[in-house]
């Protein structure tokens, strides 16, 4: 694969759970997707939009297909 489609944002078209958010983080940075999910659901636990973050990031980053 070429370093460009793999470093860019998008939410894949497989490994979805919700949106296919976290799965499209984990790729972008070399992360599993269950660890980028785990981070999101401890962050969670912590005061903050990390859930309005999450519905930005649904309705902005593309899907794959």
């Amino acid at each position: 694969m070429n370093t460009l489609t793999t470093r860019s944002l998008h939410r894949p078209a497989d490994d979805r759970w919700v949106a296919g958010v976290c799965s499209g983080l984990a790729r972008r940075f070399g992360m599993t997707p269950n660890t980028m999910r785990l981070i999101f659901v401890l962050s969670c636990l912590l005061p903050g939009p990390q859930f309005l973050v999450y519905v930005a990031l649904w309705i902005l980053v593309p899907s794959e297909d």
